[in-house]
């Protein structure tokens, strides 16, 4: 069996997501034949069927569902791996660091200290705050080194670590009818509307919901959708105009005081988790210093999530300690002034 080429891989990942090769060629900005041709090359080279055709839909089997996700990773890691050569070969290199508005637990500015404590050696830091799903992108596609994450998110590609926990209140009108409780349940909420955030996939729809915790179900029939936002100051206003009730976690309810919006405990509503993600191929030194100091400084606050817990989570997960793999790694964001080899802890939450 020859090998793939990332031309082809494209190809597929527009057909596989698009499941119109109609849309996929346009997409790609080519004729649908020859994508069809190559699609069906691609499946006698590797001996089995990527996709199940019929005049009506086009259907991913099996091997194609693997292959889609497979293709994504390396897709983006070719292209990744273009853009981190490009900022490797700047005059002076740079740890570009990701986060959202809110999305950093109020933890960013001590973690830069702590970095920057660590030695004149380690190119300084760039914070780049992006939208919704932009810091996991830009990962990624290797715009960014590093990033500050809230779960979930989609991780292919990445390593993570995650730092702390925190609750999720309730996000009400003033003048909502659940205003004056001091404490609410999830089930107090049912039947009202909720925002949805643009792009979510369907775990992060379940998240925002409330619908992925124990106490939880899917929603109920005929549940009102709510308006679609695309970041915390659109969802507070859509709140704040009874449009719909939402979840935040609680350090960006301390960051977002408003008259007209009330914010209130829920029992069974699951908590926000704080991730520092950074790119599974990453042989960064000075990535490996801002995760350690990450790590420290998250280890002086509340919800704090320490090794004992990261540890049985690896277990459930069908991972133990002995997955977590040490290495020595070499600096890639340039070899002028770079730190010495040293050891990276790759863990997953």
């Amino acid at each position: 069996m020859s090998e793939l080429e990332v031309r082809e891989l494209r190809y597929f990942v527009a057909v596989a997501e698009e499941l119109n090769f109609s849309r996929a060629a346009q997409r790609l900005g080519m004729a649908q034949p020859p994508l069809s041709k190559a699609i069906a090359r691609m499946e006698s080279r590797l001996g089995v069927r990527l996709l199940e055709r019929t005049t009506r839909q086009v259907r991913l089997t099996a091997a194609g569902q693997v292959l889609l996700e497979q293709a994504r990773v390396a897709v983006d890691a070719v292209h990744a791996a273009g853009r981190r050569a490009s900022r490797a070969g700047r005059p002076t290199p740079r740890l570009v660091v990701a986060v959202k508005p809110g999305g950093d637990g109020g933890l960013l500015r001590e973690i830069l200290v702590a970095y920057r404590g660590r030695g004149s050696q380690l190119p300084p830091p760039e914070v780049v705050v992006g939208g919704s799903g932009e810091p996991v992108a830009m990962l990624r596609d290797g715009r960014a080194d590093v990033a500050l994450l809230r779960s979930p998110f989609d991780g292919r590609g990445l390593d993570s670590e995650t730092l702390m926990v925190e609750p999720r209140l309730a996000v009400l009108p003033a003048a909502h009818r659940l205003a004056g409780r001091r404490q609410l349940r999830l089930t107090d909420l049912e039947g009202e509307s909720i925002p949805r955030w643009k792009g979510a996939a369907p775990s992060a729809v379940a998240y925002y919901t409330g619908r992925d915790g124990a106490e939880s179900g899917p929603a109920p029939a005929g549940a009102p959708e709510g308006p679609l936002v695309a970041g915390v100051e659109q969802l507070l206003e859509v709140v704040a105009l009874g449009q719909a009730v939402a979840f935040l976690s609680l350090s960006t309810t301390e960051r977002y005081q408003r008259p007209d919006i009330a914010y209130r405990p829920v029992s069974g509503l699951s908590p926000s988790a704080v991730v520092v993600a950074w790119p599974e191929t990453s042989r960064s030194p000075a990535v490996a210093a801002f995760v350690r100091a990450a790590h420290d400084v998250a280890a002086h606050r509340p919800g704090h999530v320490d090794e004992a817990v990261r540890h049985r989570h690896r277990q459930e997960d069908g991972r133990t300690a002995a997955a977590t793999v040490a290495r020595t790694v070499p600096d890639y964001c340039g070899e002028s002034g770079a730190p010495g080899p040293q050891e990276v802890d790759h863990r997953h939450p």
